[in-house]
């Protein structure tokens, strides 16, 4: 397991918000009487135990003291981890060319040991050139997007992928439909790049990308795209994310993500073996080259 030194803020209110959940439980107090004691809600207590936003340390010590934990090495763990979960992640000096739902997704992939998508409309974004990244950041429906800010994308896209150099490096597993690799999104030449890309990528260890071919029957996985994340942390659920035009969707309840992945193992296992991948993708290359 990593250090918390090497965890992100948003994995480590994920583990603190889970710890505070199992303290609330194994002390028999409702999620009512947990945000009376610290003059809120019953939601802020959800989204507290599900890391979707900061602790305040008064709230954390007056939680403790509700759930009778009174010793001083265990209150003062759990307060400091309270204080390094309020820190900010890197990806916070992008906040302004990505929206506020997306923050805990880049939380979620930093801290994240696997990553497996299944992609319908875009190549996933640790597999993105620049230049594809750039093409993608135009088709916002923020017309007004400059291109001063379509070049912060691009570039949040690239620091993105340092998770795949890392050590350990990140493990990732995509899917993509094959509609995706004909779609010349920037012009020709930007897919004819991204798709030697992605046959350079295919060779890496920790890369794995099958192709759904167009002609394909139905499959498991009709409701679109979405991503499954696990963690190294044992204090962390997988979770699933599922992005909208305007909003996201992070699910983490047992029945939700069991039922993606039974979507995603069916797709990838009735799909072309990660094998072919190399020679498909050569295969659209010369295609587009004919």
């Amino acid at each position: 397991m990593a250090g918390q030194g090497e965890v992100g803020p948003t994995a480590l209110r994920m583990m603190l918000g889970s710890h505070l959940r199992r303290l609330r439980e194994r002390a028999g107090v409702s999620r009512s009487d947990a945000g009376w004691a610290i003059r809120a809600s019953e939601s802020k207590i959800s989204r507290l135990e599900l890391g979707r936003v900061g602790f305040k340390e008064r709230d954390v010590q007056d939680l403790l003291t509700l759930y009778g934990v009174s010793e001083t090495r265990e209150r003062e763990r759990l307060l400091q981890l309270a204080r390094e979960a309020n820190n900010r992640g890197w990806w916070h000096r992008y906040g302004d060319v990505t929206p506020d739902w997306f923050d805990a997704y880049l939380g979620l992939e930093a801290a994240a040991e696997l990553i497996r998508t299944y992609e319908i409309q875009f190549v996933p974004g640790l597999l993105q050139t620049a230049d594809y990244a750039r093409a993608v950041a135009r088709l916002t429906p923020d017309s007004a997007r400059s291109e001063a800010e379509v070049e912060r994308v691009a570039d949040l896209r690239t620091r993105r992928q340092r998770v795949l150099d890392r050590e350990p490096p990140l493990k990732l597993w995509a899917v993509i439909e094959e509609s995706v690799l004909l779609r010349p999104i920037g012009g020709l030449q930007v897919l004819r790049d991204q798709l030697d890309a992605l046959r350079s990528a295919v060779d890496r260890p920790n890369i794995t990308l099958q192709i759904i071919p167009v002609d394909s029957p139905g499959h498991a996985a009709t409701g679109g795209a979405f991503t499954i994340l696990r963690f190294p942390q044992r204090d962390l659920p997988d979770v699933v994310y599922l992005e909208h035009l305007t909003s996201a969707l992070y699910l983490d309840k047992r029945e939700d993500v069991d039922t993606y992945t039974q979507a995603l193992n069916l797709l990838a296992s009735t799909g072309p073996p990660p094998q072919s991948a190399r020679d498909h993708l050569t295969t659209l290359l010369n295609q587009l080259s004919a």
